[in-house]
Formats: structure tokens, sequence, C-alpha cells
């Protein structure tokens, strides 16, 4: 299974894609909603794990574009506390789950778990 990880900030990537290859998923990275929309569509991933809070295109307008091309698509979205209208506005366009930050590594298999399956 292929997760493409969003997240402006490189150790949040580089932790979620450490806890995601111990798993046995292959990892791809994007660093904001721009290149996660460009990368979506290069590579079909089965899932996006996406932060709402991004510079250039926030997760949510990313959200939108993904949806728009592929309406299948499974998107999670990672959220700080207290992002929570923002959190049902992805719930709106599409997102399948979403996780709060900090997370705990098992939330977080649990969700690309019911995701997928």
């Amino acid at each position: 299974m292929r997760v493409l990880i969003v997240d402006d900030a490189a150790f949040m990537r580089l932790r979620l894609k450490k806890l995601l290859t111990q798993d046995g998923y292959e990892v791809e990275e994007a660093g904001n909603g721009q290149e996660a929309v460009e990368k979506y569509g290069a590579l079909h991933p089965d899932c996006v794990l996406m932060d709402i809070t991004m510079p250039e295109m926030s997760g949510i307008d990313a959200l939108k574009a993904i949806k728009a091309e592929d309406p299948g698509a499974n998107v999670i979205m990672v959220s700080a506390l207290g992002q929570q209208a923002m959190v049902i506005q992805a719930i709106q366009h599409g997102a399948r789950d979403f996780i709060v930050k900090p997370y705990e590594p098992e939330r977080v298999l649990a969700s690309l778990n019911k995701v997928l399956s």
C-alpha cells in the first residue's frame, strides 16, 4: 500500500514515514498542498495523510482538488487541537478520517487500517 504524507514540517513527515515504513507501507512525501495535488495525480497513492494548515495551498484546498480529480480518493486529515471547524469542513469535502496532533502511532495505523479496509 502506498501512502502520500503531506506536511510542511519535515520532522512530521519523517516521523510518519518512519512509522509507516516500519508497518510495511510504501511512503511518498509532499511539503505543501500544491505539491500534494501534483504527486497525487502522478502516483495515485492508496491513501493521503494531509496536514490541514500549510503554506501555498491549505490541506482543505488540496483535499478539494484531489477529490475533484478522484472522488474515491482516501484522504485522512491531520490537525492540531482547536481546529474543529476545519476538521468538520474537511469531512464535508470528503476526508475519510482525521487525526489530532500530537498523535499516537497506534491511532495513525488504526485510521489507515479503517480507511483502507
